[in-house]
């Protein structure tokens, strides 16, 4: 029970306390279940995703450490639990900051801080545990000095985990009460010693961590594995030390040193499982919460007590607060303080998360505080996450989480209204981090634990520390807006396809079946085949097969221009030669590209589109052969491009020799295997490509290309050049690789531009390979290479961070690791939506092989899960869209085209402009986006439709579809409809001819008549007889 002594004169106010703590509204819950109850909807944009803002004046800016971890024993320190915990590495000299202090100081001096976390050291306080260690008071007296002399704020820590041996040992820790006066007599000590330079205080940070590992799993010191019972007891106590402690400063000491007082406490973040915000899973979310945070939180910032939750999943096993006692723990914290870091989210799957995902979102914490307890101003007193040891001072990683959780802390103040106070980078300085001991770095400074000097060095998250805290946040950047204009007349509106499948057989049973029908001659109503009585099929027409012009309405009711597919060669060629000519096959294609041409649109044919598993889209005995390594493949996609050509050449003015090859030669493990897989692509390209130029460039003006994967890249560290080089060298293998070769004159020297020869020979030298890996060409194919394209087209869908990785001989070959930037919106399969990469990578393209060849995106989409509002789609096709003609408009890129992946979705949602569910398929709301960008040319000015006599997009037919797709019924009812009309003018005629009959036996009859009345009766001679 928490000892309670106070002033008689103080006896009515408590008397006042205790009648309201009885009629306090138990149970009552804050409002942080509106987190998860109205959610904020999933960032498309890059401005929603990210937000350019400045903190506000006077935030602090800050960084810390904690005594155990980084001053060491130098000087004499008494032991604490953690010096007898640790077992195989210790924190004897950790990072020497007990001697090396002023280091420190001017390493916060570099950042360019305003305030500095730190820990005083309970075991190097006191000794004994009774008498102060007056070497430990000028320690810290002269730390705190040379603080305030450099204008930087001291945020003091009473307690950080480092808890004397000695108390341990003789009272049990935590777990005893008797800690709790204990506590408040050193906290005591401190506030009256060091109170007077000291505005912010934090009594202990994390006291969740000290509960829960050190007194219920044994992960931390003191190692004890209390389970549950322990941990809720210890946690009760060390809630009850700090309450003794806050009222301890607020009765002695806040009147003359107007300080504030609070207690770090660490947390997690929970989202409902699967994205359901089912009221369910918001009451789980909202306990796992309440089982972590609130667990200390609600005490100290709600109504004194435990969280519902708790007390009705513990029961007994809760200690309880009294009514006097919930009076004194309520409200003993001038702010809150909040730690969020990896040493909560860690634990993983001992995070009570109720079946809920555990996400690093420090915004929806911040928010979750507000609602909760009632808008507090929040210290962030530990922010950061930690990287390898092995990562040294380029922790590259490191800057992307602090970027993200910087951001999300400036969202949560200037978004959400959450009143923050400053923000501490954690840590300093590398020093013994716990139960990880030295295998793990947080430091923003190097240090080197193998030489006795300890020497800081700032790594690239202290650089990008600084400059953060330089600008106060992230500014508005100066980037041009959206531009004005359109894309000219002859631009390619495409969409774009892989394979197409081919379906052989049409509709109508007249082609396939021979068979002779009766019907209903056994009064059952069904067809019975007539025994031996057959008649030939008739061949199909391309209107027959149904699948082509239902999938061509699709297409053109997009508004596109050039449809974009592949030939099946496997399909085609089963054999890889002309021993075995699919001709069906052939021919299905040729329908394809027919009613194409009946409706006025282009096709751009792809000949080979790889798979990336066995075997690779080629046919079965190539593959066989060795594929892409063998040069006979060369000469069987020669073979089998003359044929397309000859079959198919006069209805395509578009055709891509090879989809993605530089994509393709990853699958290869070995680097020599890559290199010679790409020579054979190229050369096989340009092989055809010469033959399309000797027998059909004759033909309305057709050309030929092959499409090279070209997302864009960034250098992942900004303050490395060596990633600034990898850039480079990533883009000259990806696109270089292949475009030299055929567009620059430097790579008749063999191996290619100098950049890619010096690598390659560097590389090797490294991983003592006897030469470079670099495929060399004859001067006979190097003269066939020379100038073999007609147009250069990129598939390019987002863009990538690039680091350099280590020389392998089985590593890409480029050498480079690739990752993305956390603050980036992606889409559900994790794709980024960076619209100006697309600017990027054309202009790059452009600077190096100039403005003659027209370049086309042969591809370009992202996925998106909705069925119908494709919000991520329409964003995607409006933002690169005006990047491509900010391309063109602004750097002058020569830009011809820009084709969508893709028409039609599969089974689920993805990258489809249309959804195709139980064989129907429905328009997506992106389709609206792109028809009106193509209708309108671009983005004009005046919002006028474009006006050169390009076509308009074609309406969706329904009954249209309908007919093509019921196409024996279509023609039965048109048969009946016949019938009728013959049956009604047969009625018509018959009912006339009658007419007219009736008519004329009617004048005969009146004829008759009035010559009957016209004869006189006959005279008699003689009287007649009497």
């Amino acid at each position: 029970m928490l000892e309670l002594d106070h002033p008689p004169h103080h006896r009515v106010q408590w008397l006042l306390l205790l009648w309201l703590a009885c009629c306090w509204h138990r149970g009552s819950a804050g409002d942080g279940r509106q987190m998860w109850q109205n959610p904020k909807p999933v960032p498309v944009t890059l401005e929603e995703s990210f937000l350019h803002d400045t903190f506000p004046s006077g935030f602090l800016w800050g960084s810390g450490t904690s005594a155990f971890q980084t001053e060491g024993s130098r000087d004499g320190k008494a032991p604490s639990i953690w010096d007898n915990f640790t077992q195989s590495e210790t924190a004897d000299v950790a990072s020497d900051s007990y001697a090396r202090w002023e280091e420190d100081v001017q390493e916060l001096e570099y950042l360019g801080v305003k305030s500095y976390t730190f820990s005083l050291s309970w075991p190097r306080l006191f000794l004994d545990g009774i008498h102060p260690n007056e070497r430990a008071v000028e320690h810290y007296n002269r730390l705190i000095n040379k603080l305030v002399e450099k204008r930087i704020e001291p945020v003091v820590t009473v307690h950080h985990w480092d808890l004397p041996l000695l108390l341990q040992k003789e009272h049990g820790g935590w777990k005893n009460g008797t800690l709790v006066p204990l506590f408040e007599d050193y906290a005591t000590f401190c506030f009256r010693t060091f109170g007077d330079r000291v505005k912010y205080w934090l009594t202990m940070h994390n006291p969740y961590l000290v509960a829960v590992q050190g007194y219920g799993t044994g992960v931390h010191a003191p190692g004890e594995i209390g389970g549950l019972a322990g941990s809720l007891t210890a946690a009760h106590n060390l809630i009850r030390a700090h309450a003794k402690a806050w009222h301890a400063y607020n009765t002695h000491f806040r009147p003359a040193q107007r300080g504030k007082v609070s207690i770090a406490l660490g947390s997690h973040w929970v989202e409902p499982q699967k994205g359901q915000s089912t009221a369910a899973n918001v009451e789980l979310c909202q306990q796992s919460m309440e089982a972590v945070l609130g667990w200390f939180a609600n005490p100290i910032f709600g109504d004194g007590d435990y969280p519902a939750s708790l007390k009705t999943r513990h029961g007994s096993l809760l200690p309880t607060f009294s009514a006097r006692e919930k009076l004194w723990v309520q409200k003993t914290a001038d702010f809150f303080a909040l730690s969020f870091g990896p040493n909560n989210l860690r634990l993983g799957r001992d995070l009570p998360h109720y079946g809920q995902a555990v996400t690093p979102d420090i915004r929806s914490v911040l928010g979750w505080i507000k609602l909760e307890y009632d808008d507090p101003q929040v210290l962030v007193a530990e922010g950061g996450w930690f990287s390898e040891a092995s990562v040294g001072r380029e922790d590259t990683v490191a800057i992307y989480l602090m970027k993200r959780f910087i951001n999300q802390v400036l969202q949560a103040a200037r978004l959400d209204g959450v009143r923050l106070l400053g923000y501490t980078a954690w840590s300093l300085v590398d020093g013994f981090e716990w139960n990880y001991g030295y295998s793990v770095r947080r430091g923003l400074f190097f240090v080197d634990f193998s030489h006795s000097d300890r020497k800081r060095t700032p790594k690239t998250t202290a650089q990008y520390y600084k400059h953060v805290i330089a600008d106060n946040g992230f500014p508005t950047l100066e980037t041009p807006g959206e531009v004005k204009g359109r894309f000219p007349c002859d631009f390619h509106w495409g969409v774009a396809d892989s394979t197409l499948q081919a379906r052989f057989y049409p509709f109508s049973p007249q082609f396939i079946d021979p068979h002779v029908y009766s019907w209903n001659w056994t009064g059952d109503g069904s067809l019975h085949p007539i025994p031996g009585e057959k008649l030939p099929t008739n061949r199909s027409q391309c209107t027959d097969y149904l699948t082509i012009r239902s999938h061509l309405h699709l297409f053109a009711s997009t508004g596109a221009s050039h449809y974009r597919f592949a030939l099946n060669w496997s399909l085609i060629l089963p054999h890889g030669d002309l021993s075995q000519v699919n001709t069906e096959a052939l021919r299905y294609y040729r329908c394809v590209l027919t009613e194409l041409k009946k409706l006025d649109l282009e096709a751009l044919v792809i000949l080979y589109y790889p798979t990336y598993k066995a075997p690779l889209g080629l046919p079965g005995p190539l593959h066989a052969s060795g594929g892409w390594l063998n040069h006979s493949t060369v000469d069987a996609f020669l073979e089998y491009a003359a044929l397309c050509y000859r079959e198919l050449g006069t209805l395509v003015r578009y055709w891509i020799t090879i989809n993605e090859p530089n994509r393709l030669t990853d699958i290869y493990s070995d680097r020599n295997e890559q290199h010679q897989a790409a020579r054979n692509l190229l050369l096989a390209h340009a092989r055809a490509w010469r033959l399309h130029e000797r027998k059909l460039s004759h033909h309305d003006g057709a050309s030929v290309s092959l499409a090279l994967h070209a997302d864009w890249a960034e250098p992942a560290n900004p303050f490395l050049s060596s990633h600034t080089a990898a850039v480079e060298r990533f883009l000259l293998f990806e696109l270089g690789r292949f475009l030299d070769p055929l567009l620059r004159t430097p790579y008749e020297e063999k191996h290619g531009p100098l950049e890619m020869k010096t690598y390659p020979k560097e590389r090797a030298r490294v991983t003592n390979h006897q030469r470079s890996p670099l495929p060399t060409f004859t001067k006979t194919e190097r003269e066939e290479l020379k100038g073999a394209l007609s147009f250069i087209a990129l598939n390019h869908f987002t863009t990538r961070l690039v680091s350099p990785g280590p020389p392998s001989s089985h590593q890409k070959h480029h050498d480079c690791l690739t990752l993305s930037d956390p603050t980036w919106p992606s889409s559900g399969l994790g794709q980024a939506l960076v619209p100006w990469g697309l600017r990027k990578v054309l202009k790059w393209v452009t600077e190096r092989y100039g403005r003659t060849q027209p370049i086309i995106i042969t591809a370009s989409g992202v996925d998106d899960q909705a069925p119908v509002e494709d919000n991520v789609r329409q964003h995607y096709l409006q933002s690169y869209l005006q990047e491509a003609l900010k391309a063109r408009d602004l750097d002058r890129v020569n830009l011809q085209g820009f084709y969508v992946w893709k028409l039609q979705d599969g089974h689920v949602p993805q990258y489809g402009l249309f959804t195709s569910t139980h064989r129907q398929s429905k328009a997506k709301a992106s389709i609206h986006v792109y028809r009106q960008i193509i209708t309108h040319g671009g983005f004009p000015e005046d919002g006028t439709l474009r006006t050169c006599g390009t076509k308009g997009a074609w309406p969706v037919c329904s009954p249209c579809v309908w007919m093509t797709k019921n196409k024996a019924l279509t023609v039965f009812g048109c048969c009946l409809l016949l019938l009728a009309v013959l049956f009604t003018a047969l009625f018509f005629s018959v009912m006339v001819t009658r007419r007219r009959y009736t008519k004329g036996r009617m004048r005969e009859v009146s004829v008759v008549r009035r010559r009957r009345r016209g004869r006189r009766p006959p005279v008699f001679s003689r009287r007649p007889l009497i």
